[in-house]
């Protein structure tokens, strides 16, 4: 199985950057994880937040292909716990899938149009954290989810 995370914006904080590059670096002996990032579309005018969004979803969606399996990250989604996550992806890699991609929007969300692709919605939390924290937190969970399915020690 691969993984693609598709992300709006660059992480600009060095912090960040090592955290995610670390998880990387130890996701590698489970499977392939690349990251896209992809330029947002400043918002000049809050009213034009939907057109926006559209045309970032557009982008994204030029970047799926028709069987993978698409993860959206969203306020509304479900949450899971690390366990049930970990479920999530063994059934997943169960049920043959050769290809997930998780969504990860900008500040303001994602397009109506990405969503509806989503074959699944998932939020993190009910908290709300800085955009660029969601990147570090998803493959540190992707890398706990691989960890409990094998039953290793990280999980605890």
């Amino acid at each position: 199985m691969k993984i693609k995370i598709i992300a709006l914006g660059k992480i600009k904080e060095k912090f960040l950057k090592d955290g995610i590059d670390e998880f990387l670096k130890r996701l590698t002996p489970y499977c392939p994880v690349e990251i896209v990032e992809l330029n947002p579309i400043e918002i000049k005018d809050e009213n034009l937040t939907e057109k926006v969004l559209d045309e970032e979803g557009d982008k994204i969606l030029s970047l799926l292909k028709p069987q993978t399996y698409v993860i959206t990250m969203e306020i509304q989604g479900k949450q899971l716990s690390s366990e049930e996550f970990s479920d999530k992806l063994q059934s997943l890699i169960n049920d043959g899938v050769s290809e997930i991609v998780f969504v990860i929007g900008s500040s303001c969300g994602i397009s109506k149009k990405v969503s509806a692709r989503a074959d699944f919605k998932m939020s993190m939390s009910k908290m709300t954290f800085l955009h660029q924290f969601a990147r570090l937190i998803l493959v540190e969970q992707i890398y706990r989810a691989f960890k409990i399915m094998r039953g290793e020690t990280y999980h605890k």
